[in-house]
């Protein structure tokens, strides 16, 4: 039986100073929501300096704060499952996985099962005393590649830690329609939808938001975009691009464009209609070890399905001439 409480110690960072609590930890535990932080402050199950606060108290840099979240017992409880990971690093502190296609980070509405979250407990039941089996960042169902997962509740914290400090380095690469003329950042706030609860959009009051982008190929009528997140809000890359202009190929929801270039070889069009997913993926991943501080780095190589649309998207550059 899962413990009652799973108790999380925390340090506020220097940057983290003159914070209010409920927002701090909101950015130190990434996966949970603000509210339901704010919902543990008031049932006194957040102690800063061994004492219960308030959710609107200001932080100092060195506060220990710890923090007790309610254990897995209730109903809704995340199960162990036998699903195969790709493994890319694992230690005692911290394991790096790459993500494929169609695999949900953890349940939710819809998708109750068969995650992520579920694989990690199978692979290591120890990860249930670590909030979300250790996950403190996401990718979509549909994009592939890698995350890094906490396996201890000090590297848990030193992680997130690194998440806000946005030392964390993540990469992606994206196919986009549309020809861009250079690379540059997009700096748009990032709110839910007021009608569409599926949809994020751009909102004076959203979050922050902040994405780097650079062309490393130009097609026809696409670009093969590399993208840096700075911050990592739900859904980010994929609807600041569609707000730039340049939606990714395969968006069901920020997309819409095939852009299909006048002319297409056959390989093309049939790659562009077939692609059904936006072609995202999170090719490169770096962070300071949670233990020893030495910087880690991985890359993953872009799976076959994108693969294949980039190099019909070459051929037909090739075969009909130079980008529109």
């Amino acid at each position: 039986m899962s413990p009652e409480f799973q108790t999380i110690d925390i340090e506020i960072a220097p940057e983290m100073e003159g914070s209010r609590l409920d927002a701090a930890l909101a950015r130190l535990l990434p996966d949970q929501s603000r509210s339901r932080i704010k919902q543990w402050i008031q049932a006194g199950s957040v102690l800063v300096g061994a004492r219960p606060s308030r959710p609107s108290v200001i932080v100092n840099a060195g506060d220990r704060i710890q923090v007790r979240i309610p254990g897995r017992q209730a109903p809704g409880r995340v199960v162990a499952e036998a699903i195969p990971l790709n493994i890319v690093f694992e230690d005692r502190e911290c394991l790096v996985i790459d993500k494929p296609v169609g695999l949900v980070v953890h349940p939710g509405a819809g998708n109750p099962a068969h995650t992520l979250q579920n694989a990690l407990l199978g692979h290591e039941p120890a990860l249930e005393a670590i909030p979300r089996a250790g996950i403190i960042h996401r990718l979509d169902k549909d994009t592939s590649g890698l995350l890094v997962i906490a396996k201890t509740p000090e590297a848990h914290t030193a992680l997130s830690r690194q998440l806000f400090a946005r030392t964390v380095t993540r990469e992606y690469e994206a196919v986009c329609v549309g020809v861009m003329t250079g690379g540059g950042s997009i700096d748009k706030p990032i709110g839910r939808h007021r009608s569409d609860r599926v949809r994020m959009t751009i909102r004076q009051d959203g979050r922050a938001a902040v994405t780097h982008y650079r062309v490393l190929e130009r097609f026809r009528s696409h670009t093969l975009t590399r993208v840096q997140l700075e911050t990592g809000r739900t859904h980010q890359i994929r609807l600041h691009l569609s707000h730039l202009g340049y939606p990714i190929v395969g968006d069901p929801v920020y997309g819409g464009r095939l852009g299909m270039p006048r002319g297409a070889t056959a390989e093309l069009s049939a790659a562009l209609r077939s692609f059904k997913r936006q072609a995202l993926h999170a090719a490169s991943l770096a962070f300071d070890h949670p233990r020893t501080g030495k910087r880690k780095s991985f890359a993953s190589p872009l799976p076959a399905d994108l693969s294949a649309l980039i190099h019909a998207l070459r051929e037909d550059l090739r075969l009909q001439g130079e980008p529109a």
